[in-house]
């Protein structure tokens, strides 16, 4: 078993992570809890019996993630060196990839420099009028998706739509593909699949990312794929097969299903907290909804964030070089020693500090302020259309999606009840 099993480490305390999702913030507000007991360090169980560390609090996530001594390279993750991580195991899909996420150094730098120099600021304003579109397009359609009892399911027919077909034209995917791809992203995020069904999605991937790459070399476009299969062939970028294949990869899955939890995360809260709504509503603070919801509800909530190359302290345990180190966002996001006694309430006019959302130091995610700018106009552009929208759910519902790494919700259920 890899070394947080072992007996020197019994003080310290272990959590299993819940492979279905029930329960995101109860999970973290017990992650904080043992936590608070250990100076910030837990174990956490994930599926296939294996345990890993994880650290509980804003500043130890900020230390760990910004620290020379940290790998970002799944390679090194002993439990994957001796084949614990096995090929079948539900958390493959969000470890064993070959792009900037999972890269050190100059090949982080080598590999993080055609995303940075293409997806540029210039090039998300210039999406802003066909997202306009498709969220008018969207909402319009909403009435039509209502069931017999009026309700309708906000992701499905909303929350889920609009960034994908955003991501898939930024990068190029066929719109045939686009139903594809939904279901090998789902797949990928969920941790209660079985391992024939996680054989044959990681089977899949590269055959699609292959047939994506084919298709775009052969009818190159305005799209971020032809520009990173361009810049390939120019020599102004260095990336194998398998680099450039997963390098599309990251941007088709997290550039969508984040996104997907943000916008109905940021609806959740707002249905959940009606003065938050009206002050949104009254003063335009949809795009304060959006960051406090980063914060408060973040949609990824596990994510395994580093391992050290060489043994390292962390809240005065040694932690051995090779072992895994867990960032839970959802916990911290709401830790009270860094974002004050109030840290559980949703406010808007909150004194915002630095949160954690989309990751710190070298690797913070590079499609953050698309991200921003989609989920700000989708709820504003919801809420605005239909302002006497009110939840189909109770304060248990609804369902969220079976995963340890995506916070989110699998459905939405709500009524319209506003204007046409």
């Amino acid at each position: 078993m890899p070394s947080p099993s072992g007996p020197k480490y019994a003080h310290i305390p272990v959590i299993t992570l819940d492979p279905s999702g029930a329960d995101h913030q109860g999970e973290a507000a017990r992650l904080r809890a043992a936590g608070e007991a250990t100076g910030g360090l837990v174990r956490v169980g994930l599926p296939g019996g294996l345990v890993v560390w994880a650290v509980t609090t804003h500043e130890l996530v900020e230390q760990v993630v910004r620290s020379p001594d940290m790998s970002k390279n799944y390679k090194t993750w002993t439990a994957y060196k001796t084949g614990e991580l096995t090929p079948d195991n539900p958390i493959i899909g969000m470890i064993a990839v070959d792009n900037l996420v999972t890269a050190d150094g100059e090949d982080h730098r080598r590999l993080r420099r055609p995303i940075t120099t293409t997806f540029t600021g210039r090039r998300v304003e210039a999406l802003l009028p066909s997202v306009t579109a498709t969220v008018g397009a969207l909402l319009d359609e909403l009435p039509g998706h209502a069931r017999p009892d009026g309700v309708v399911d906000l992701r499905a027919h909303y929350c889920a739509p609009l960034p994908l077909r955003v991501i898939c034209e930024l990068l190029g995917v066929p719109e045939a593909e686009w139903p594809r791809l939904r279901h090998l992203v789902d797949s990928i995020f969920r941790t209660d699949t079985t391992p024939e069904q996680v054989a044959a999605v990681m089977a899949d991937i590269p055959r699609f990312l292959g047939e994506l790459i084919a298709v775009r070399a052969a009818d190159p476009g305005a799209d971020l794929t032809s520009a990173l299969i361009a810049a390939r062939a120019e020599g102004t970028t260095t990336m194998s097969d398998r680099e450039l294949a997963d390098t599309l990869w990251v941007l088709l899955t997290a550039g969508h299903e984040t996104t997907i939890g943000l916008i109905g995360n940021t609806i959740r809260a707002l249905l959940g907290h009606p003065s938050q709504l009206a002050l949104a509503l009254a003063e335009d603070r949809f795009a304060d909804a959006v960051t406090e919801t980063l914060r408060w509800d973040s949609s990824i909530g596990n994510f395994l964030a580093r391992y050290p190359v060489r043994d390292v302290e962390i809240a005065g345990v040694t932690i051995p070089a090779g072992d895994a180190i867990m960032a839970p966002y959802t916990a911290v996001g709401r830790d009270p020693h860094h974002h004050g006694a109030t840290a559980d309430v949703f406010d808007l006019t909150r004194d915002q500090r630095p949160h954690l959302a989309f990751g710190a130091g070298r690797h913070i995610c590079p499609g953050s302020h698309l991200a921003q700018q989609q989920a700000t106009l989708a709820v504003k552009s919801l809420f605005t259309r239909y302002p006497d929208m009110v939840a189909a759910f109770g304060e248990d519902d609804p369902r969220p999606v079976p995963s340890l790494f995506t916070n989110a919700l699998a459905e939405i259920p709500v009524r319209l009840a506003g204007r046409d």
